[in-house]
């Protein structure tokens, strides 16, 4: 679910900020009951500067448009004419345009597409990392659809943080740990020079992610950590 919301600030303590917010002409009561933890309602907080779309992010979009096209045969226009019309029924947002829609709307629509190439298993070109600036987004989608991050080829968790040894991996409940999508190629370079190195090497890192509770705002429960 997209929504504007009108917020103010509330308090600043030393764990972050505290906002009221108002979603106005939304009832959130039922999405409370289903998604929440407790009394905390996870989703992503995005706020627009007013700046209009950066030529990089217009490039990136088309060239995973024009990936798609290659894909399923269609002309990129017709591609991105319902590719947009997709994205805003999911997402809520408003009519927009590539050659002057906001900074945030872009990176959202370009994290829409990196969710449906990863869902289609769809060639690109270029490395999925190399198509977006919202890192958070596609990692979670790599793990949604079991994609490798790195090359797209069918992956597989893996466990950014350890999990110890000694524990049982069938019982031990792992949903609060860090992990990344990755092939096995890709895994078993991750175990064999170790972990900072790999994120060193390929920039890359894990996030919390736990398949068994359905998407909330863009990237779920996506949080990264380096421990």
């Amino acid at each position: 679910m997209h929504k504007e919301i009108r917020a103010k600030m509330y308090r600043e303590r030393p764990e972050g900020t505290y906002l009221l917010v108002l979603v106005p002409d939304t009832f959130l009561t039922a999405q409370m009951k289903k998604y929440a933890d407790g009394d905390t309602l996870k989703g992503e907080l995005r706020i627009d500067d007013g700046r209009h779309i950066r030529a990089d992010q217009r490039k990136k979009a088309w060239a995973i448009i024009g990936d798609i096209s290659d894909w399923n045969g269609d002309d990129d226009e017709i591609n991105h004419w319902w590719l947009k019309r997709k994205y805003r029924l999911k997402s809520g947002e408003k009519h927009f345009s590539l050659s002057n829609c906001s900074v945030s709307t872009a990176r959202g629509y370009i994290s829409f597409l990196i969710d449906f190439v990863f869902e289609w298993n769809v060639p690109l070109t270029e490395p999925i990392l190399n198509t977006t600036d919202d890192i958070d987004a596609a990692l979670y989608y790599a793990l949604k659809h079991k994609r490798c991050i790195l090359c797209g080829k069918d992956g597989e968790q893996h466990h950014w943080q350890a999990i110890g040894i000694g524990r049982d991996r069938k019982v031990f409940d792992d949903s609060n740990l860090t992990k990344i999508s990755l092939c096995r190629e890709h895994h078993d370079e991750a175990h064999n020079i170790g972990r900072d190195t790999f994120a060193s090497r390929y920039h890359v890192y894990g996030i919390i992610f736990n398949e068994t509770k359905e998407e909330v705002g863009s990237c779920g429960t996506a949080i990264k950590t380096g421990d």
